[in-house]
């Protein structure tokens, strides 16, 4: 999956931004697959999807969130290529409910991770937690570039 620079300083912002530093917050990442590869285009925020999935402090997306994203995916004609969420710490492995509740269950999915609520990795990829959801349960990456780049077309 590639992702432009300038997309992901946004989106890193955006996070930062609506987690004000005290709750998760995350977004799908949209974008145009090609066979195996992915590129992403733009992103959507949860609670834009769904005013109250950040209001528990961690990310809750309620079906009406799903039917949102599924309608503007058709709209842009964009796929979900991804989902990224933040954690409060420098950990970046999957919690329990990460692993038990994937936000698109679907084989070769990528969830992201970035840790201490996107304050700390605006321009780097350095720490975030790349995770691959198979049939068979999770597989997580060592390195972000294992499944992710940085481009820098816009």
């Amino acid at each position: 999956m590639t992702i432009s620079r300038w997309i992901w300083r946004r989106l890193i912002g955006e996070l930062h931004r609506r987690g004000q530093e005290r709750r998760e917050s995350g977004a799908f990442l949209l974008g145009v697959r090609q066979g195996p590869r992915a590129s992403v285009r733009d992103f959507c925020c949860y609670d834009e999807l769904d005013p109250s999935a950040l209001d528990d402090g961690y990310v809750t997306l309620h079906s009406r969130g799903l039917k949102a994203l599924w309608a503007q995916c058709r709209a842009r004609q964009l796929d979900v290529v991804a989902d990224v969420h933040t954690h409060p710490g420098p950990d970046t492995r999957q919690s329990t409910l990460d692993r038990r509740h994937p936000m698109v269950p679907v084989d070769g999915h990528i969830a992201l991770i970035v840790p201490n609520f996107a304050h700390t990795t605006r321009w780097r990829l350095d720490g975030v937690g790349v995770h691959e959801y198979l049939e068979n349960g999770w597989r997580s990456h060592v390195t972000p570039q294992d499944l992710l780049r940085l481009s820098w077309w816009p």
